[in-house]
């Protein structure tokens, strides 16, 4: 069982102004090739596992986007953090509000 959830919105500036999304999308391809759990949503991805894996993700989604050409990137990130043996999940903590 996971200990962690950390959801993550990027912001990244772009270099000329341009949309944002092509530079959000690179960051997903990293959590995409990392192997974690994750949920995408409109505004922010949730990851879940434990926590020095998931912050190692967050700095390579930095790196990334930084290498991809974004001069800045500014990261909105919530963590969730059950280290008990019953960790937490995704799928548990919202339950009840699946159909």
């Amino acid at each position: 069982m996971a200990t962690t959830l950390l959801s993550i919105q990027v912001i990244p500036k772009t270099p000329n102004g341009e949309d944002s999304i092509p530079y959000v999308d690179k960051a997903i391809e990293v959590i995409q090739r990392s192997g974690v759990k994750y949920e995408v949503h409109a505004l922010e991805t949730t990851l879940e596992g434990e926590l020095p894996e998931l912050l190692k993700i967050v700095e390579q989604m930095h790196e990334a986007l930084t290498e991809a050409g974004a001069p800045s990137v500014i990261s909105q990130i919530k963590i969730a953090h059950y280290p008990s043996p019953d960790g937490i999940s995704m799928e548990r903590l919202t339950a009840k509000y699946r159909p």
